[in-house]
């Protein structure tokens, strides 16, 4: 069988998973759409799609696959340009952080035997083509989400595929996805958010909240500096769930503070030492929803050229540096001295590169 895929959309996500289907089955044809002209003239370029189309128009015609990439606002809209393009073996599906509401769309449009939801749990700071790579979605948890007609054999088609790019597959009902990722993913970002407009507002007049801020309560907060606009159409798209968990969150704040005003000691022990046993016990070895941070932290002598010296070290070994700078406020990390990675791999080759040289290397 002839296997053509389409993607309406090719930004960060979209854009990743057409460079690792080019990767892993280089003999693909795949077709693309996108409102950006230059994105398309460079994936042309890039000899990653074979046509680059102006509209959703006949190119996409007997897919194997059709990928809705565009923002979670947009890919239900999409649904009905793409409709008549369906045969029996077609999956349509979709890669928002939202399922609900296509779900529902599909249904009203009887799409059903076609769509499976897919939300690869995988993504970046940095948006757009330029910064899509193949091994974006590698190792990372991929969500499908079949609506209740598509036929098992489309289920099974799609997982396998999914495998064959090297990420890990899920199986979950769209509302069970919604309820989770409200809860892992879109909670945590409108704590952070909530968390640094809280201290913006009651900071001291020469800003000294801010001035101490960094170290842990940078790290804790990063998930802030995810797009607006992406979080804007996120909490609208899920706002009943967002709601509910929200109000459940708030609750268990205030049993937190109750906590704190009788001098529980038990409590506020059991508090933390849950917390603690919990947090630990998640894995690390494969991507959730929110990015990880790859750093390595090491002592360096305050002296010029100290950290010049370490730049060197890592560049002459190809390792690529994603940030670095003095951790002033280190209430809560170990090192003076914090180096960030664009992957674990690049992390651990640089902690035992500098471990070699004689740093004293902290690893997260």
């Amino acid at each position: 069988m002839h296997n053509k895929i389409g993607f309406i959309g090719l930004g960060l996500i979209g854009g990743s998973i057409a460079k690792a289907i080019r990767q892993y089955f280089p003999d693909y044809e795949i077709v693309a759409f996108d409102k950006n002209r230059e994105t398309l003239a460079l994936a042309t370029q890039e000899s990653l799609i074979h046509v680059a189309a102006t509209s959703i128009d006949n190119n996409f015609k007997d897919c194997s696959f059709i990928y809705l990439c565009a923002p979670v606002a947009y890919n239900t809209a999409y649904l009905k340009q793409v409709q008549g393009f369906m045969h029996s073996g077609c999956i349509l599906t979709d890669v928002g952080s939202v399922k609900t509401n296509i779900h529902e769309e599909v249904k009203a449009l009887g799409l059903e035997d076609y769509f499976i939801g897919g939300h690869p749990m995988a993504g970046s700071e940095k948006s757009g083509y330029v910064n899509s790579k193949a091994m974006l979605i590698e190792n990372a948890y991929y969500v499908l989400t079949p609506s209740a007609k598509v036929p098992q054999e489309k289920v099974k088609r799609y997982r396998e595929f999914t495998e064959a790019l090297k990420a890990i597959p899920v199986v979950l009902d769209y509302r069970e996805h919604d309820h989770i990722t409200g809860t892992i993913s879109h909670l945590p970002h409108i704590i952070a958010s909530s968390l640094v407009n809280f201290v913006k507002d009651t900071d001291t007049e020469d800003e000294m909240m801010k001035q101490l801020a960094a170290g842990g309560f940078k790290d804790i907060t990063r998930i802030a500096s995810s797009s607006p606009a992406m979080w804007q159409h996120i909490c609208l798209k899920n706002r009943e769930n967002i709601s509910g968990i929200l109000g459940e969150y708030i609750a268990a704040l205030q049993r937190a503070k109750e906590t704190v005003d009788r001098a529980d000691e038990q409590g506020l022990y059991d508090l933390f030492d849950n917390s603690r046993n919990y947090r630990n016990s998640i894995p690390e070895s494969s991507a959730g929803p929110i990015k990880k941070a790859f750093a390595v932290y090491c002592d360096i002598i305050d002296e010029a050229g100290g950290i010049a010296a370490i730049a060197t070290i890592l560049a002459s070994n190809s390792l690529n540096i994603k940030n670095i700078g003095i951790v002033h406020n280190r209430e809560f990390e170990e090192g003076v001295l914090r180096i960030e990675f664009y992957d674990g791999v690049s992390s651990s080759k640089a902690a035992d590169l500098l471990q070699k040289f004689r740093y004293i290397v902290y690893e997260r």
